[in-house]
């Protein structure tokens, strides 16, 4: 028989089997969707499937994450652990530069023979009026900043460089401590009829504030 013949008879024999009506899924490949609450019949009428009542069988129970269905999680059972930043409050102090400060001593804004605490600071305008926690001394632009006078400031910290800075001219930095309270009544004394006593660090932090703890020690002494 002739090649092209019988390469003829193959394809039209294919053709007559397959043709685009015949295209289908494997069997099994598309399972057929649930039809809920049809009958009992279909074992999944009355209460499609759900069961009688309770919370899962509620609409709209998706449950949250970690939800453990009342009792205790695992989460609160067990304890916390890791890292805990003690000294998380110096991020909220204000900054002063040392730049600003010499500037407004210069202007005669701020007079350096006498303490500069951080009510003066406030006050004349060397910082902002919304003191959260205290104020910080830092060294920016002290390459264009040649102190010739010694200077005693009181902030609640102040970086080594800074400190520095102030000493090499002759004068000193005091590190003090205030609570929210002790720092209100000094910044704004004339809201208070009588001014509090100045809390004593936290012992977490004493070991900052060695000067501040032994003059509350002496008043304590004194009164005694």
């Amino acid at each position: 028989m002739d090649r092209n013949l019988l390469k003829n008879v193959q394809e039209r024999s294919f053709s007559s089997q397959v043709t685009l009506s015949d295209l289908r899924d494997n069997p099994g490949a598309r399972p057929s969707k649930k039809r809920l609450g049809r009958g009992t019949g279909s074992g999944l009428g009355k209460t499609s499937g759900r069961g009688h009542k309770g919370q899962r069988a509620r609409a709209g129970n998706h449950g949250l994450l970690g939800f453990e269905g009342g009792q205790t999680p695992l989460m609160k059972k067990l304890p916390k652990f890791g890292h805990k930043n003690v000294h998380a409050y110096i991020s909220l102090l204000e900054g002063l530069n040392i730049d600003r400060l010499w500037s407004w001593i210069q202007q005669g804004r701020i007079d350096s023979s006498k303490l500069i605490n951080m009510k003066v600071l406030r006050d004349t305008g060397c910082v902002g009026s919304n003191i959260k926690k205290g104020i910080k001394l830092l060294a920016k632009g002290k390459e264009l900043t040649k102190i010739d006078r010694p200077l005693q400031i009181e902030v609640s910290d102040a970086s080594a460089q800074a400190k520095r800075i102030i000493e090499e001219a002759g004068g000193k930095v005091i590190i003090a401590y205030y609570n929210r309270l002790g720092l209100r009544a000094m910044l704004k004394p004339e809201k208070f009829e009588r001014i509090p006593r100045r809390a004593a660090p936290p012992p977490k932090l004493m070991w900052k504030y060695p000067l501040h703890y032994k003059q509350v020690q002496e008043q304590m002494l004194q009164k005694q």
